[in-house]
C-alpha cells in the first residue's frame, strides 16, 4: 500500500474582482509526515511565479470543513453548502481560495482510510526525526 495521497482539486481564487479565477492545486498527504496535509498551487497562480505549497494540520482541514478553525497562517472555514474557505496569511498578504466541500471530503476519508485519525503517532519515525534534527547523516 502507499503511503502517499495526492489528490488534484478545483480551487477557486477569491479576489477583488466579481469573477473568481479557477485554478488547479494538488492536495498531498504523506503518511510519513502523519500529522500534516499540503497544498500546492502550480507557479501561473502564484505572484512569484514558482510553485507554492502549505503545509498545515490534518485536524485543522478536518475540523475546518465544518466550522472555522484555525488562528495562525492558515485558517479553514466552512462558505456557504457546497465550499469551504482556505485563508494563507503571509507577509505579502491574505490569499484565499474555496474549493469544493466534497472534494476535501474525500481527501479525507483516504487519509483517514491510510492513517486512521489517533494514530498517527504509530507512524511517527522518531529515530529519523531526532537525526535529522542533529544532522546525522546515517
Amino acid at each position: 500500500m502507499s503511503s502517499l495521497i495526492e489528490q488534484p482539486v478545483q480551487a477557486r481564487m477569491v479576489a477583488a474582482v466579481p469573477r473568481m479565477a479557477t485554478l488547479a492545486a494538488t492536495l498531498r498527504y504523506d503518511r510519513e509526515n502523519p500529522y500534516a496535509v499540503r497544498i500546492a498551487f502550480p507557479a501561473p497562480a502564484t505572484l512569484e511565479g514558482t510553485e507554492v505549497s502549505w503545509e498545515f494540520s490534518r485536524e485543522l482541514l478536518d475540523r475546518g470543513v465544518d466550522e472555522p478553525a484555525g488562528v495562525g497562517d492558515v485558517r479553514v472555514r466552512p462558505f456557504g453548502e457546497e465550499r469551504t474557505a482556505l485563508e494563507f496569511h503571509a507577509a505579502e498578504g491574505v490569499a484565499m481560495v474555496h474549493v469544493r466541500t466534497s472534494e476535501l471530503r474525500r481527501f479525507l476519508g483516504r487519509v483517514q482510510e491510510l492513517v486512521p485519525a489517533g494514530d498517527e503517532h504509530r507512524f511517527l519515525d522518531l529515530d529519523r526525526a531526532l537525526a535529522d534534527l542533529l544532522g546525522d547523516s546515517r
